[in-house]
């Protein structure tokens, strides 16, 4: 079967105009499109200062709120506060020296060797 011939035998003046200037079928779109964006600007414009009203009014009510239960700053009171942490109850303790160390003071024996790598002492019985 033959194809049918994809021109009409009695083209319109649009179609004719549209077939040597194909920008004229794209250009009302992209005018629709750019002007429904001004169009919307200012309802999505609306939209985001309720947003805005929302949040400044939550912010004002906080701040209220805060400065009711805010307590009063006051250094000396915390310094105090930091010198009893310190002050708790514990005692230093004195940990064993270790075997055939000096005491403070007393220069070593031998100083070439530590005192954990002295031979262990003999025990007299």
């Amino acid at each position: 079967m033959p194809t049918f011939q994809s021109n009409p035998l009695n083209p319109s003046l649009l179609q004719r105009k549209i077939k040597r200037h194909p920008a004229l079928f794209g250009l009302p779109f992209i005018l629709i499109m750019v002007g429904a964006s001004f169009g919307l600007q200012s309802f999505t414009q609306t939209r985001y200062d309720l947003q805005d009203k929302k949040i400044r009014q939550l912010s004002q009510e906080e701040a209220l709120g805060l400065d009711k239960s805010k307590k009063k700053f006051d250094i000396r009171e915390e310094y105090y506060k930091l010198s009893s942490v310190a002050e708790q109850e514990w005692e230093p303790k004195r940990i064993a020296r270790p075997r055939d160390a000096p005491e403070w003071g007393v220069p070593p024996t031998r100083p070439d060797v530590f005192p954990d790598q002295l031979p262990p002492a003999k025990s007299k019985q």
